[in-house]
């Protein structure tokens, strides 16, 4: 595994996406700042704890269909948590720093 800058394995992109989660604590929205095939940071007044369980569904690619994964908080920051998935995201993982375009809520 080859570790990119801030020890990610897969370059992000920024994004601006809507999403559900789901936690032992309950339900919230939030929004997607950046999102890799590995993992994504969310932008949430939310208090998660290091390494709570986490299953996320939003849009990703200009489809109807919403896409879930699942992951660890892996990093708190004052504005929000970040994720790394328990599985890569299948489209996301790219060659050579090439990223599939994203859907964006102002896309839509």
């Amino acid at each position: 595994m080859t570790l990119r800058s801030g020890n990610r394995e897969y370059p992000r992109e920024d994004a601006l996406i809507i999403a559900e989660y789901t936690t032992s604590n309950g339900n919230a929205q939030c929004l997607i700042k950046n999102v890799s095939a590995g993992g994504l940071f969310v932008k949430t007044s939310w208090k998660l704890d290091l390494g709570d369980s986490i299953t996320l569904k939003f849009p990703l690619f200009d489809i109807d269909e919403p896409i879930t994964v699942s992951g660890i908080v892996s990093r708190i920051e004052p504005m929000g948590f970040a994720v790394t998935f328990d599985e890569c995201i299948d489209g996301l993982v790219c060659d050579e720093g090439h990223f599939p375009e994203i859907v964006n809520e102002g896309d839509r």
